[in-house]
This record gives structure tokens, C-alpha cells and sequence, in this order.
């Protein structure tokens, strides 16, 4: 009998389907070509590792301190361990389930019942079996939505590596920026406490007017007051950018100045067709697509009867040689166990599983939509600021030649020196927007990169630039 109940087993597992709908990827819009780019291209800024977009030595190596020390990597890591274990916990449902017992008993029976009277001990050794056959998909749909949960926690994963790599980037062009701000300050200061000093000895010559001396004082107070505030902001990045690589406030050394960082004259954006296989929150978005249809699967799995096979091994014995022997027991008992009566609950459980894919479908669509519209302001903004920086640092020239020509017309005495006052409190202004302007640049280039999907190439994101050539 063993043999035709274990082909008729094997036979129902085989025959077994998976109910439910098989996952398809939902159609949605993509563009030909993104909006500010100007063809279409397969070649992508994002096909570059990290440490090929930024030339920076400092740069790079703070950015593979925060990959393997910023807190919010080392926490997805263990969360991509705890959906690992998840996905084994519901693959463990594939096998049976065996719960062993043992037990000793010494007691004595009244002396009214059947063979009472004596006083004696048991050993009671069994061992349970418990094993559903996944006629109709069940388990294997929970094995799919767990497995799905996993490869989505992994996607986030990278996503933490890519945010990592732009918000180190961006701390620190953003501390190289509060830095060229200091320097132009300084050399303003400089610049206006040489006029105030050169005022102030005319003045008490008698050669200069109190009015002359009243403005260059004025105007050296005010660009001195940004000296203080400008060293605060730059120790509250610095002690960001410690936090960002995971280690405690300090010091951050530096590399290029602001104008030394390199900027491509364009960025290549690839195709938008290829932005869904290289984002990791939409490939993420779309485990989740996974996992909400497998849990229409399981509702639907729901109506139909769980067919359970389930055994018994074991002894009840006075004496333990004889628990496998004449005490021996053993029961095999499939079971055929069908849906209970909950009136309408079943069929309003598989319609919220609909309703929860098609919530997950939408999030879906709008994060693609979202994404494309990333990078398409991105690109835009890329090229557009390079017109602006351009423009900016053609006012900044005019107003050094106009200080200049302010100062050699003083010299000659065609001028007064206010002339060469109101030449550099313009010009003041003027550099801090340009500095500004060159960080928007450069932020804009790390979004661009973040936006496409940067280094999704990569096995590991945090392997660093390989040295020597090996």
C-alpha cells in the first residue's frame, strides 16, 4: 500500500497550480527620450561608478567612509538579513513539520479499575508529523511575496548606497562652498580695512571728509560680521559630514577648492526605457507589485480545501527496550480540510488584496512618473546653470576692472575714493553669487547621478577605486 499512496502524493504535488494572477509588469508610459535632453542616448551617466563621477581624492575618500560606516547603511544591510530570514521562515513551509515528545509517568490505577491495583512506570516516546500539500499554490504564493520582500530589500539597500554617495557629495561641495565664501569675505575685509585705514589717516591730516571715513568704517563692519558666521556654518558641516561617515565631530580635511571640481560640459542621460531596470526604489517599487499579487494569490488559495498529511511514530512502554519493539505505534492520516463557513469574509479578504495591488500599482506608476520628472529638471537645470555661471562670472570680471579703473582714477585724482568703495561693495555680492552658483552646478550634477540610477552596475557599491591599476 506505501507505494501507491506515495505515488498518489507525489502525483497531487506535481498536478499542484499556483491560483491566483501570475505577476506581469504594468504598462506604463515611456518616453522616447527625456524632457531637456537632446537626443536619445543608451550611454548614461549612471553606467559610471561613483568614483568616476568625482575627481576629488578627499571626495572619494569620505564617500567610502560613509559606505561602510554612515548608520543608515549598516541599518539596511541587517534589514536585508531580516527579510533573508523571513523568505526561510516561509520556505520552511515546503517541509513537514515534526514535533518529537517524551515523557515518564510513574503512577498507580484504583484498585476498582481493570487491572488496577499495581504500581508501575511508562515511557512514552512520539514523534508528530505535519505536512500540507500545496495543491493550489498557497505556500508557493507566500514563498513569492516573502521572496519578493527580500529582492526589495536588497533594491533598498542600494538605494541607501546611492543616497550615501549624494549626501556626502553634497555636504561636502557644500562645505567647499562656506569655505569660498570665507576666503572671498576675508579678502573683502582686507580690502575695506585698507580703504578705512587709508580714510582715517586722511582724515586726521585733515585731507578727507568725515563722511568718506563713516562709510568705509560702515562697510567694513558689515563685511567683517561674515567672518564669524561663515566659520560657524562651516564647523556645522563639518561636524554633518562626520556624522554622514559615521564617526564623531572633527575636523574635515579638504581637496579642491570649488572652482578646481570637475563639471562635464553635458551629462549623457541613457534612455528613459532603461531608468526602470536602473533605479533601485523602482525596482523596489516593483517587489512590492510582486508581493501584493502573490497576496491575491493566497486569498484566492483561501476558498479552496487544505489537503494535510499527518503521522505518528512512537512507543508507550514500561521499559525503554521495549518502546520500539512490542510498544511500537504508528498512524498515517491524510486529511482533506475544507474553507470554514464565514459567510461573505472570504470573499471580502481576496477583494482588499485587489484593492491593496492596485494601491501598490498606483505608487508604482507615480513613482515612475516622478522619476522621469527628476531627471528631466535635473538635465535642464545642468545646462541652464552652465549659462548662468557663465554670465555671473563675466559681472564678476566687469566689477574687478570696474574696481580697477575706480582705483587708478583715484590715484589720479579724477575721483573721489567712494568711487572705489561702491566698486567693491558691489563686487562683494557678486562673488558670493557666483561661488553659489558653481554649488548649484555641482548639486545638481550629484541629483542627476541619484535621479539615473548612478553606479547600478556595481556587484557591491562600496567597493572603492581600484589602485595601481589592480
Amino acid at each position: 500500500m506505501r507505494r501507491p499512496v506515495l505515488s498518489f502524493l507525489l502525483l497531487l504535488l506535481a498536478s499542484g497550480c499556483a491560483l491566483g494572477p501570475n505577476y506581469k509588469r504594468p504598462s506604463v508610459t515611456v518616453m522616447d527620450a527625456f524632457r531637456g535632453q537632446s537626443q536619445a542616448e543608451a550611454a548614461s551617466l549612471a553606467d559610471q561608478p561613483w568614483w568616476g563621477v568625482f575627481d576629488d581624492e578627499i571626495l572619494k575618500t569620505l564617500i567610502a567612509q560613509g559606505l561602510e560606516h554612515n548608520y543608515d547603511v549598516r541599518t539596511a544591510i541587517w534589514r536585508v538579513e531580516e527579510y533573508r530570514a523571513r523568505a526561510g521562515i516561509e520556505r520552511t513551509d515546503w517541509l513537514p513539520q515534526i514535533t518529537p515528545t517524551a515523557m515518564w509517568a510513574r503512577g498507580r490505577q484504583s484498585s476498582y479499575a481493570t487491572g488496577g491495583g499495581t504500581t508501575g512506570a511508562y515511557y512514552d516516546v512520539h514523534a508528530a508529523l505535519s505536512w500540507e500539500l500545496d495543491l493550489w499554490g498557497r505556500i508557493r504564493r507566500l514563498n513569492e511575496g516573502a521572496r519578493a520582500q527580500y529582492l526589495g530589500a536588497q533594491e533598498q539597500r542600494r538605494g541607501v548606497y546611492l543616497s550615501t554617495v549624494a549626501q556626502v557629495a553634497q555636504a561636502y561641495f557644500e562645505l567647499r562652498e562656506l569655505d569660498s565664501r570665507l576666503e572671498i569675505t576675508r579678502a573683502t575685509v582686507a580690502a575695506f580695512q585698507e580703504t578705512y585705514d587709508l580714510f582715517n589717516r586722511r582724515l586726521k591730516g585733515g585731507t578727507a571728509s568725515a563722511l568718506e571715513t563713516a562709510r568705509a568704517e560702515a562697510a567694513l563692519a558689515t563685511a567683517s560680521a561674515y567672518v564669524p558666521n561663515l566659520e560657524r556654518q562651516i564647523q556645522a558641516q563639518e561636524n554633518l559630514l562626520s556624522f554622514l561617515v559615521g564617526r564623531n565631530p572633527g575636523p574635515i580635511p579638504r581637496g579642491a577648492n570649488l572652482a578646481g571640481q570637475t563639471l562635464a560640459p553635458r551629462i549623457p542621460a541613457g534612455l528613459p526605457s532603461t531608468l526602470l531596470e536602473r533605479r533601485p526604489d523602482l525596482r523596489a517599487a516593483e517587489q512590492d507589485l510582486v508581493a501584493a499579487n502573490a497576496a491575491v494569490g493566497v486569498a484566492v488559495a483561501s476558498y479552496f480545501p487544505t489537503l494535510s498529511l499527518t503521522g505518528l511514530l512512537g512507543g508507550l512502554a514500561p521499559q525503554v527496550a521495549n518502546l520500539f519493539g512490542p510498544g511500537k505505534e504508528w498512524l498515517v492520516s491524510p486529511s482533506l480540510t475544507g474553507p470554514s463557513l464565514q459567510g461573505l469574509r472570504l470573499k471580502y479578504q481576496k477583494e482588499a488584496r485587489v484593492a491593496q495591488w492596485e494601491q501598490v500599482k498606483t505608487r508604482y506608476e507615480a513613482t515612475v512618473t516622478s522619476a522621469f520628472g527628476e531627471v528631466s529638471t535635473a538635465l535642464t537645470a545642468y545646462e541652464k546653470l552652465a549659462e548662468v555661471e557663465q554670465r555671473q562670472a563675466r559681472a564678476v570680471a566687469a566689477y574687478r576692472e570696474a574696481v580697477r579703473l575706480a582705483t587708478l582714477r583715484y590715484t589720479t585724482g579724477l575721483s573721489s575714493y567712494v568711487e572705489v568703495l561702491d566698486a567693491q561693495q558691489q563686487l562683494f555680492p557678486a562673488e558670493n553669487t557666483l561661488s553659489q552658483i558653481r554649488l548649484t552646478r555641482l548639486l545638481t550634477m550629484v541629483q542627476l547621478y541619484k535621479a539615473l540610477g548612478g553606479g547600478w552596475k556595481l556587484d557591491d557599491p562600496r567597493l572603492m577605486e581600484p589602485k595601481d591599476g589592480k
